[in-house]
């Protein structure tokens, strides 16, 4: 099993850590919004809901272990694709030699942008992205269908949970290495190479700078190479572990007593291709499965809003940096996943739970996630000062509008974003916006000076008031709920995920034994369609429509966003995870409401059966 777990460790790598912390350096890197990065992040789940029906129909006969291999292929393969837009869109444009002060004679340049951004092909790049996504999903689906009944059949009953809830919980150091190694890789310039200042206009490249870019790419071409590894391993195994008969036969099944079973059983359904419709339609006329199913595809739809915007969530509610963010994102999500995913399993495992007890056990966990939820609440921050956004300048100008009175003059360009902090503690979208025509060198800190549109200073009357009267950088912001807020979403977060293996296992015991990897298939196309793929486009559009600042160019043309709405964003947050968490509720209290246990007789005589076959 170290191979299997290795797997599941690099498609975390991927899929869940690389990808999810890249989202925010792509987005600038490529002109996208947070709609189109949903998308790409949307596409793994799309090639997941076309292929996993027919391969964990086809594959639940078939040679489970060279499916995996060539899962491997296909998986590697996506990572390759992923990285190649770096290596064919040109070195990255740090700044230009652009006086980012206030001047009075640019009027050749704001021509010059409109051209270069109307040919620009940047955008285009985001197909590249997405047919990585889809290769990474043909990749994943063996993984997570054929791969957990795989384990199931290969394990005792009362173990299975147990070692599931191993397994996903494996499968979440992938993302914790990819959040870990991501954020270390957005320390390093996106080109390797940081570039000389070719001018007295911007100081020395770092990482303080929002115009900072991450060496995304670097992980990708790395797991491509690690996951290529496996696929020897994968096609030397045999197409059952030994011992595998001995321990079907002393299961006693618990599927839920809607006559699924005898249909499967009567008619030897899964034989061929041609029992594909029937073998479908007796899944989805089982409630409690499909109560489960719509359950668990609620909690996806969260888990993967947040698991994809949470970083970026912490970078502007909170003003950290891109890496420091994704860093704070991954040491919250993946071990209160992971723990989630192992107390449950523990818990289910050694109470010996049926069907109807693990069902319980979920509708408490999905209570206890709903409450936390309402951390959004009061752990949220206001909206720091941004002159022209949040605020006039000095009362002059008007909201939503950068130009004003002050800086009327100096023919300032949106496409310049370098924010300064004014000693009014306003921060400003440029110099020039603030009105600065000089700056001065200090120890290589850069510091403006006779700043029109900033206002008396807010430090006192001390020495350094005459020191400066703005400095590079986003003003430190005043909000102190980081830590209260982490620690809440870190408890959400595991209980969340204690539903997590208790729904697997409770599938796998409510369908007919010759259909759990099929089951399993339709939960994951219901997962995708109405959780996974909806999720981070949902969370991408709520984001987006907290928008306050677009960056747009001198042709209009709209890229990323710049400034949120911090608590108009909090809020559209908290909706959508709070109505979806009662959605989970309703369902699993369906699922326990809808369960019939077979009678023991029953049970006892198909495992009696069962025992003879397995002898045979």
């Amino acid at each position: 099993l170290t191979n299997y777990l290795l797997f599941f460790i690099f498609v975390g790598i991927v899929v869940n850590g690389l990808i999810n912390i890249s989202i925010s350096t792509i987005e600038k890197r490529y002109e996208l919004n947070s709609s189109l990065t949903g998308l790409i992040s949307a596409s793994y789940d799309i090639a997941f809901c076309l292929l996993s029906l027919f391969v964990s129909y086809l594959g639940e006969r078939g040679h489970k272990p060279r499916w995996l291999a060539f899962s491997a292929f296909m998986l590697g393969l996506g990572s390759l694709v992923f990285s190649l837009p770096h290596f064919s869109s040109g070195k990255y444009q740090y700044g230009g030699k652009i006086e980012d002060t206030c001047q009075t004679a640019e009027t050749t340049f704001a021509n010059a942008t409109c051209r270069a951004s109307t040919n620009s092909p940047l955008r285009k790049y985001l197909y590249v992205f997405i047919l990585g996504q889809l290769l990474l999903g043909v990749g994943g689906t063996p993984l997570y269908t054929l791969g957990t009944s795989f384990i199931d059949d290969s394990v005792p009953k009362h173990k299975s949970s147990l070692y599931i809830g191993v397994g996903y919980a494996m499968s979440l150091l992938g993302p914790a290495i990819g959040y870990v190694l991501g954020g270390q890789l957005l320390q390093v310039y996106i080109d390797i190479q940081i570039p000389k200042r070719q001018d007295r206009t911007y100081t020395k490249v770092d990482q303080d700078d929002p115009r900072w870019l991450g060496a995304w790419w670097i992980g990708f071409l790395a797991c491509f190479f690690a996951i290529w590894l496996l696929i020897i391993p994968f096609s030397c195994f045999p197409k059952h572990l030994p011992g595998t008969a001995k321990i079907q036969a002393e299961k006693i099944p618990e599927t839920h007593d809607g006559g699924g079973q005898i249909l499967v059983e009567t008619n030897d359904i899964g034989q061929s291709f041609k029992d594909f419709p029937m073998a479908l339609l007796i899944l989805l006329r089982n409630p409690v499965l499909m109560s489960l199913i719509v359950a668990s595809s609620s909690e996806a739809l969260v888990a993967t809003g947040f698991a994809t915007f949470l970083p970026k969530f912490i970078e502007n509610q909170f003003g950290k940096s891109s890496s420091f963010s994704a860093t704070l994102g991954g040491l919250v999500l993946i071990p209160g996943a992971a723990l989630g995913q192992v107390i449950s399993g523990v818990l289910v495992s050694k109470r010996k739970m049926d069907c109807k007890g693990i069902i319980k056990f979920m509708i408490g966990t999905c209570s206890v996630a709903l409450i936390l939820n309402t951390v959004f609440l009061f752990a949220k921050c206001g909206n720091e000062p941004f002159a022209g956004v949040s605020e006039t300048y000095n009362g002059t100008g008007t909201l939503y509008n950068l130009t004003a009175p002050c800086n009327a003059n100096c023919r300032c360009l949106r496409s310049i974003y370098y924010p300064v902090c004014g000693s009014d503690e306003v921060q400003y979208f440029s110099p020039c916006f603030a009105g600065c025509t000089t700056y001065l060198f200090n120890n290589m800190k850069k510091t403006y000076h006779n700043c029109s549109c900033i206002g008396k200073s807010k430090r006192g009357n001390g020495l350094e008031d005459f020191l400066y009267e703005a400095v590079p950088g986003k003003c430190p912001t005043q909000c102190k709920f980081l830590p209260l807020f982490l620690t809440f979403f870190f408890f959400a977060v595991v209980f969340t995920f204690m539903a997590t293996t208790p729904t697997t296992v409770a599938i796998l015991r409510c369908v007919p034994d010759k259909q759990r990897s099929f089951a399993l298939g339709v939960q994951l196309l219901f997962l995708r369609l109405l959780g996974t793929i909806p999720g981070p486009i949902l969370f991408g559009v709520a984001i987006d429509n907290s928008c306050t600042l677009w960056d747009i160019d001198e042709c209009e043309t709209k890229g990323a966003c710049w400034v949120y709405d911090n608590e108009r964003m909090a809020y559209l947050l908290m909706g959508i995870s709070a109505a979806c968490k009662i959605v989970t509720i309703i369902f699993v209290v369906m699922a326990v409401y809808f369960y019939k246990p077979p009678p023991l007789t029953k049970a006892l005589r198909q495992k009696t059966s069962e025992k003879i076959s397995a002898i045979h």
